[in-house]
């Protein structure tokens, strides 16, 4: 007669359900840690509500063909200091080439990826139709140089371009 091996621990109910309680209690706790990751690390949304935004996208378009029949010509350049600091200077002109002068004139660095990271830069007329402001503290990188130009509260210019800071 041949005996059977008998195991030294037997698998038992107790020792399933430690098992299952263990590689359900990983998996959950993976997913948790992983979420908290994410929400922690949300940049937020482009726009707040969508609705909200879709009504406003007509005036939107009323905007642009007026700014395009306007015909400026407006020019921007950065300039990256030894500190870390960006130094923004506009240039605006009219259609016939004379400068474009008394606006209130509003910069901003916007992250294309992080909103948590924009930065306002204010800008004062330093001569006639140049505007210039800073940025103390930007880090290098893509940044969405957003320009708007106001005039006793209507926006006369507005525009969106992707910069690379060195």
């Amino acid at each position: 007669m041949t005996r059977s091996p008998v195991s030294p621990r037997p698998l038992t109910g107790g020792k399933v359900l430690f098992m299952l309680i263990a590689f359900f209690g990983v998996v959950i706790g993976v997913n948790v840690m992983m979420m908290k990751l994410a929400i922690q690390t949300l940049p937020g949304t482009e726009v707040d509500s969508a609705y909200s935004a879709s009504l406003a996208y007509e005036d939107e378009i009323a905007a642009a063909h007026r700014q395009s029949e306007r015909n400026w010509k407006v020019d921007a350049h950065i300039q990256r200091g030894a500190d870390g600091g960006a130094t923004l200077l506009v240039e605006a002109r009219d259609s016939g080439g004379k400068p474009v002068s008394g606006l209130k004139f509003q910069g901003r660095f916007e992250r294309p990826t992080d909103k948590r990271a924009d930065q306002e830069v204010d800008l004062a007329e330093v001569g006639n139709g140049i505007y210039r402001g800073s940025a103390p503290l930007i880090a290098p990188g893509q940044w969405d140089l957003v320009l708007e130009g106001d005039t006793a509260g209507q926006r006369m210019f507005l525009s969106k371009n992707r910069v690379l800071l060195n």
